[in-house]
This record gives structure tokens, C-alpha cells and sequence, in this order.
């Protein structure tokens, strides 16, 4: 698939997709350090389903514009990923399917225009409210020692020294039973290449640091998402503990929404577990009206 180009936001946005042009919207959105290639598996499943499946390279990482901004925050990537909707003439049957930071885009972009998006498939992050209670867990804390080292200057560099080599211990650490290809790393390698990317892609964490301060992050009062909700997350998640998804569960506003644990997956569920987290996902999105998603 070669990448398109929209203008949204103020950036130009580089894109993968498949399906019918008129079909319904289904939004991916990639989290960190990561690609759109990573929903090789999805994006056809969901064009086949009838969906217009569009992966775009976030804010900061090529062939999507970098920034001249040194701090990416969270209020942006929302207003990125409404805007996106609109460049793409999305509709109120429109759907969000977010990993990582997607996730965290793709909940607060549905939370924030809840006329634009009917249901939303998130990945490996729980929702932010839920989180708000993780500086009282040690376990936790380690495991997000990287967004902490993230914020030390020459972090990019580190990370993207020795082909990568920094970003591809991340990967291996947050899905220990999964051994990233070529398809997942070179793509993320060509986009650390390119001039500011780096930075840009540790400018995320740089970005909600003080939006945490401001307890506009990570905090109790952060809106849910009002749509039909499914939160999916791999057991053997080395980034995120399994057991703060396992809080989403009845703590989501939508009657239909749940929380699914994926076993035998990690971080990167949607590579490790393709069939089922397809399955799952499209089971949701096709649902209509307070049907729960089928697995």
C-alpha cells in the first residue's frame, strides 16, 4: 500500500488505506514507537467488513509532517484526530480503533465529539481515568520508567542509536513472547531517520507531563468516552499491567462497552493475536444500537 497525503489540523498527514471509499470510516490510530504498518493484519479485515480503513503516520513521525512545536500534548492529538475525520468526510457511522497513544487519541477524540465517532476498539491502554491511580503502584511505576527517560534531553538519540536499537528493546520488553519482523521495525527505522522524528516521537511523553501537573491527564475528572467502549489488552503486557485493565471493566459509561483480556499477548496484541483481536474488534464495530461485542 503506498502512502496518500490529507491536510488536517494544520499538518500534512501521510496514510494507508483500504476498503470502499464510501464505506463507513474506520480510523487506526498508531501508538509509540510504532507505525501504521502494525495494522497490516486489521486493515484489510475491516475493508472486507465494508469499512473505508485509513491508518495515518501520526503527528511527528514520516512521512507525516514533524512539527515545528517541541511538545506534543494531548489536546492536539484530539484535535488531530477530529480533524482527520473531517478530511476523510467521516459520518456519524464513523469508528476508532486506537493502540497506545492512538488509544489515548482515539478516547479523547471520541469523548470530545461524541456526534462524530458510533463506536471506538481501544489497545493496550486503559482509559486514562482508570489509570489516575497509578502513582500508588510501585509494579506500575517500573514498568513506565522509559516515559520518565523520555523526558531526559538526548533521549531520541539513545533510543534510535545503533539501528534502533533502543526502540526495538521497548518492543521485546513489552511483548516478551513476540519477536518483531522486518514488516513491524523497518518502517519504524525509516521514520527515526528522517530529521526531527526522534524528537518529535518523545515529545508525546514531553507533552503530557504538564498536562498531568495541570491534572488535565491521568486524572478522575478525564471524560470516558459515552459510545459503546471495547478495551482490549494482552495478558503479558509488559508496558501496561494487565491488572489496571481489568479496573476498566463496569467502570465504562456505554452499556454495551467491556473489557477483553487477550491471553498469550503482550504489548503489540494486535500482531501477537491477529485473528482474535480482528474478530473482536470487528464484532463491536459491526454491532448496532446496545449490542455487546461478540467474541
Amino acid at each position: 500500500m503506498t502512502a496518500r497525503f490529507v491536510r488536517a489540523n494544520g499538518l500534512r498527514f501521510a496514510y494507508r488505506e483500504q476498503g470502499p471509499a464510501d464505506g463507513p470510516l474506520a480510523l487506526c490510530l498508531h501508538g509509540f514507537p510504532d507505525t501504521p504498518a502494525t495494522f497490516r493484519h486489521l486493515l484489510p479485515a475491516l475493508a472486507d467488513a465494508g469499512f473505508h480503513a485509513v491508518a495515518p503516520w501520526s503527528r511527528g513521525y514520516p512521512p507525516t509532517d514533524v512539527p515545528a512545536d517541541k511538545r506534543i500534548d494531548p489536546d492536539t492529538l484530539t484535535a488531530d484526530v477530529n480533524a482527520l475525520h473531517r478530511a476523510f468526510g467521516g459520518s456519524r457511522d464513523a469508528v476508532l480503533v486506537g493502540h497506545d497513544w492512538g488509544a489515548i487519541a482515539a478516547m479523547r477524540a471520541a469523548a470530545a465529539a461524541p456526534e462524530r465517532w458510533r463506536r471506538l476498539v481501544t489497545l493496550a491502554v486503559p482509559p486514562e481515568r482508570v489509570l489516575a491511580g497509578v502513582a500508588g503502584d510501585g509494579r506500575q511505576l517500573a514498568r513506565s520508567r522509559y516515559a520518565l527517560a523520555a523526558l531526559v534531553p538526548g533521549a531520541d538519540h539513545r533510543l534510535a542509536a545503533g539501528d534502533a536499537a533502543g526502540y526495538v528493546r521497548l518492543w521485546k520488553r513489552w511483548s516478551p513472547g513476540y519477536e518483531p519482523t522486518e514488516d513491524d521495525l523497518a518502517p519504524l527505522k525509516a521514520a527515526v531517520r528522517s530529521p526531527g522524528a526522534g524528537r518529535a516521537m518523545v515529545a508525546y511523553y514531553r507533552g503530557f507531563a504538564p498536562a498531568v501537573l495541570r491534572r488535565r491527564a491521568l486524572s478522575p475528572r478525564v471524560t470516558l468516552p459515552p459510545q459503546p467502549h471495547l478495551v482490549l489488552h494482552g495478558r503479558q503486557d509488559g508496558c501496561i499491567g494487565v491488572e489496571w485493565a481489568e479496573r476498566a471493566e463496569g467502570r465504562l459509561p456505554h452499556p454495551a462497552s467491556r473489557t477483553v483480556i487477550i491471553d498469550d499477548a503482550g504489548h503489540f496484541l494486535h500482531l501477537e493475536q491477529p485473528e482474535r483481536v480482528a474478530r473482536l474488534t470487528l464484532g463491536h464495530l459491526l454491532a448496532r444500537g446496545t449490542a455487546a461485542a461478540v467474541d
